[in-house]
């Protein structure tokens, strides 16, 4: 009937059910289930039985000793059940149900108690370690009941399985299966706005019912509906199905458990939130769009940022669309049962949201690897509306801070403590104290920041380019903070030779965007920086960090577009292979649109050498070979 395993390594158990549809012929258990138990319309208990009489056989013939690690182990676990029942009897219960894996019923039926008798039980089980549990129950979901999500004793499609116990519940048949499931099929496949006539299920259901038949099923499965569906109503492509699998064969059912079941009080006072904003968790996928000047989603966007520092990921933020203001947020929302684990997990903490997280930021704090990963835990804390976590992160970046030393460190800290000095207010957190730690993390940069940027290889001054981007994102969000300081440092950067490309480049084009340089000034500088005596590698560094990101620059200055379309036809053929991905990451990043317009301009501009005044005549002669192939691929070849 199969083989048992032998090595440790191998599970403690044979797979049963794998062995009883490999002695009927079938090569998956699932299938052999559903024909042999699921779609016989015989008495659920004579099921049972057989089932117990069947792993009872093989249970007779394993070949383990009885002590082979793993049978020892089982004959322990199924010992305790047979105590548990034992006690159930003596309290005067007559009818008992026991969910437990079928390769344990044949040890836990009655008339297995003259095989194992109490003493012989509890002998097992002496001198077994002991330690304190405390037990809740986490309510369940269809989607932790299937096997992807990585449940060993899941099954494959959780959804369909409900659909037939709850036709057998209420019909007490399964011969209308076919045509209910098909029908949800439809209804599913019409939300996602595709066509689903009815005559199409009536052909469906049949062409279901036919291949059962051939295939020696006594009612259509799963598989059989789902090639009809597709056959017959997604025109043979498996995409269709695809869409609508999640939300029929897994389902997005979410149990629930009484209030008065034990638990934490971290646990309690989430679900006592919960209540008070009207926010119940569901296990289907939910966008949750938050006006934060409404005082209730306010409350809804502070639980789910001191959620998220508590690792309990109930909702991730999401694209809010277009908006300029603060006030909006956007959230993706789906419950799993395993987050209930991790409010349990996160109770050490403490016993409100609140303290919990307070408590959680400041052990992150302490642990924190630089000030960036520091601010933006200070940020965190002011979306959670923690002002206890605020202070304890505040007091470890002042100290942080004044000892730090690595530029790009501070430059990246610079972003998440403005934007806290920034919407501190919308909050009504007072920052203060992080306005006053900014400003000096700013003084203590611009000073360092020359120094910093000198002698940098490629990708070292990628990581500088970037924290330079940072700062500058962040300064811009406080119009009164005082930048001068910050600008002389750029300035100092831009006009040295000695600095890489990529960020003297990108020194160059904030100050232009600040208005401190011209644009002549700049086709100065471009000009230099592309001529014959530098580098083409370092020309083309410097040339993506002033026009990175912005197309603007080369579509309405028709100079500096000259002198960028004279160098790149100048490069030569042995650096040429080298600069082309350069140049084409640079200009890759502008749109479709942007890109059209900046060829249109250059081909408007008459060719590299109209920027000295002359122009080179066109030779269409040598051109013919070319005219002629192009006319031949067009379809012009007559009429030429």
């Amino acid at each position: 009937m199969g083989r048992f395993p032998a090595a440790r390594s191998s599970p403690y158990r044979p797979d049963a059910i794998g062995m009883l549809a490999d002695a009927a012929g079938y090569d998956d258990p699932e299938r052999w289930w559903e024909d042999a138990v699921e779609h016989r319309e015989a008495d659920p208990i004579e099921r049972f039985a057989a089932i117990t009489e069947a792993i009872a056989e093989i249970r007779a013939v394993d070949p383990r000793p009885a002590d082979h690690p793993d049978v020892a182990e089982n004959a322990r676990r199924e010992a305790a059940m047979r105590k548990l029942l034992r006690a159930a009897v003596r309290e005067g219960h007559a009818s008992i149900a026991v969910v437990c894996g079928a390769y344990h019923a044949p040890a836990l039926v009655p008339d297995s108690s003259a095989r194992h008798s109490a003493s012989s039980d509890n002998a097992l089980l002496a001198g077994l370690p002991k330690a304190k549990v405390a037990v809740t129950w986490v309510p369940w979901t269809a989607d932790r009941l299937s096997l992807t999500s990585g449940y060993g004793a899941g099954v494959a499609a959780p959804g369909w399985y409900q659909h037939l116990f709850a036709h057998w519940t209420e019909r007490g048949t399964t011969a209308e299966v076919a045509t209910s499931w098909l029908a949800r099929v439809a209804q599913a496949l019409r939300g996602q706005g595709l066509d689903a006539p009815t005559a199409s299920l009536v052909e469906a259901a049949r062409m279901a019912e036919a291949l059962a038949a051939v295939r020696g099923r006594p009612s259509p499965g799963l598989g059989e509906l789902d090639d009809a569906a597709q056959a017959v109503l997604c025109g043979g492509s498996p995409l269709p199905l695809t869409l609508v699998h999640r939300e029929l064969v897994v389902g997005h059912a979410l149990g629930a458990v009484p209030d008065a079941t034990p638990t934490v009080p971290l646990a309690a006072d989430l679900a006592a939130e919960q209540r008070r904003l009207r926010l119940r968790p569901s296990a289907l996928e939910e966008v949750l769009t938050l006006d934060l000047r409404r005082p209730n989603q306010l409350a809804r966007s502070v639980l789910l940022h001191r959620l998220a520092l508590l690792g309990v990921l109930w909702g991730t933020p999401a694209e809010a669309g277009r908006t300029t203001g603060t006030f909006k947020e956007a959230w993706t929302l789906r419950w799993e049962p395993g987050l209930a684990v991790a409010i349990v997990d996160a109770s050490r903490y403490g016993t409100t949201l609140a303290s919990a997280a307070a408590a959680r930021v400041a052990e992150a704090a302490q642990a924190a690897d630089g000030l960036a990963e520091l601010g933006e835990l200070l940020s965190a804390c002011l979306l959670a509306d923690l002002p206890e976590g605020i202070g304890r992160v505040v007091a470890v970046l002042a100290e942080r801070a004044a000892l730090a030393q690595d530029i790009p460190d501070l430059l990246a800290s610079i972003a998440p403590l403005a934007r806290t000095c920034r919407y501190g207010n919308v909050r009504g957190v007072d920052v203060a104290q992080v306005r006053r730690i900014l400003e000096a993390t700013v003084v203590r940069a611009c000073v360092g920041l020359p120094t910093a940027c000198a002698g940098l290889d490629d990708e070292a001054a990628a990581a500088m380019r970037r924290a330079v981007d940072s700062a500058q994102h962040g300064l811009a969000l406080l119009p009164d903070l005082p930048l001068d300081d910050w600008h002389r440092a750029l300035a100092a950067v831009a006009g040295s030779d000695r600095i890489h490309g990529a960020v003297a480049g990108r020194a160059t084009r904030l100050l232009l965007d600040a208005g401190l340089v011209d644009r002549d000034d700049v086709a100065d500088r471009l000009s230099r920086r592309l001529s014959v005596a530098s580098p083409a590698p370092d020309a083309a560094a410097w040339l993506d960090g002033l026009v990175s990101g912005d197309a603007t620059l080369l579509i309405h200055d028709r100079r500096l577009l000259q002198i960028v379309d004279g160098w790149v036809a100048g490069v030569g053929d042995e650096v040429f292979d080298d600069v082309l991905p350069l140049v084409r990451r640079t200009f890759a990043a502008f749109s479709r649109p942007e890109r059209r317009e900046i060829g249109e301009r250059v081909s408007a501009l008459g060719g590299p050498d109209a920027a000295r005044g002359e122009s080179t005549p066109l030779d269409l002669a040598g051109a013919g070979p070319a005219i002629r192939t192009m006319a031949r691929y067009l379809g012009w070849e007559a009429s030429a």
